[in-house]
């Protein structure tokens, strides 16, 4: 492979410079420069600034910068609505934010519309990797992805397509065409406390002993509560509207039933593909107040 040529198409796609890593060209030192920032962040050190490699490179890019001002939102103190075929969904939360409201991002690319009510059987967790809403929406809107809906650290929920849309987020079109999805703003690494006391004035909790697909992950930065209490008022309202059973596997790993298409529920992205392991950790049904009696499949 090419690699300056794969670099410079990257950099076309998705908006990035070789001054980001430290380097001036498309040259055999941005690929060394982009292979050092890889080994810094144990990622694969190819010297190919893929997806991956750029939403770490964009992570990094937002902690070191000085000032950073949240978007001023329209927050309600009476009824909060989603949107899912055009008609407004009620939902018990009062910081919701419509993608034509002030503070609102909506998507206009990476996304097939759908005309006539699609049905919805199916949620996806997902965490972004990302220090704020606006961060993850600017990556996925880059890479020619989406989400329907977006919780930000002060617990802010901001929906970003109608539901009744096809947002890629999820991978497989089997998986696309039928669920919601969801990303909760977590940058993941403990070394971006700093910033999260900065700027949101308290460092998130730290996750510990998390399992994901037999293997236990290295302490982690967890949800702030806030943020786990949006996400039960979303998951509820979604579950309303489009008649899911609010329930989750308990596995920690794939579950058949989810990957090939079949179930009904609450999933989160690990539950489709060894690949992911958000949101690791996170027990839904627990969430929910709810047992789950799904076999380990």
């Amino acid at each position: 492979m090419d690699k300056m040529f794969y670099n410079e198409s990257s950099a076309l796609k998705l908006g990035w410079e070789p001054d980001w890593f430290g380097a001036t060209e498309f040259d055999e030192v941005l690929v060394k420069k982009i292979t050092q920032f890889q080994k810094s962040i144990g990622e694969k050190a190819d010297g190919l600034c893929g997806p991956n490699t750029f939403r770490r490179i964009w992570t990094e890019r937002e902690r070191d910068i000085e000032d950073y001002y949240p978007d001023e939102i329209r927050t309600t103190n009476g009824e909060s609505f989603l949107l899912y075929c055009n008609d407004y969904v009620p939902i018990k939360w009062d910081k919701v934010v419509l993608p034509f409201n002030n503070g609102g991002m909506a998507f206009t690319k990476g996304y097939k519309k759908q005309f006539s009510k699609r049905k919805i059987d199916l949620g996806v967790t997902h965490w972004d990797v990302c220090l704020n809403a606006k961060s993850c929406f600017n990556v996925l809107n880059r890479r020619g992805l989406s989400i329907h809906f977006t919780i930000d650290n002060d617990g802010t929920i901001r929906q970003h397509l109608d539901m009744n849309h096809i947002a890629l987020h999820a991978g497989a079109s089997r998986w696309n065409n039928r669920s919601v999805g969801v990303e909760i703003s977590n940058a993941y690494y403990e070394k971006y406390q700093p910033w999260y006391k900065k700027h949101v004035g308290e460092e998130r909790p730290i996750m510990k002993g998390a399992k994901v697909h037999g293997q236990t992950l290295k302490p982690f930065t967890d949800f702030y509560p806030v943020q786990l209490d949006a996400l039960k008022a979303l998951w509820e309202a979604v579950s309303e509207a489009c008649d899911i059973p609010l329930k989750s596997p308990t596995v920690t790993t794939t579950y058949r039933g989810a990957s090939s298409g079949k179930y009904r529920g609450f999933i989160h992205h690990y539950h489709l593909t060894k690949g992911k392991i958000d949101c690791a950790g996170l027990d839904l049904n627990e969430l929910f107040n709810k047992k789950e009696e799904d076999s380990c499949e």
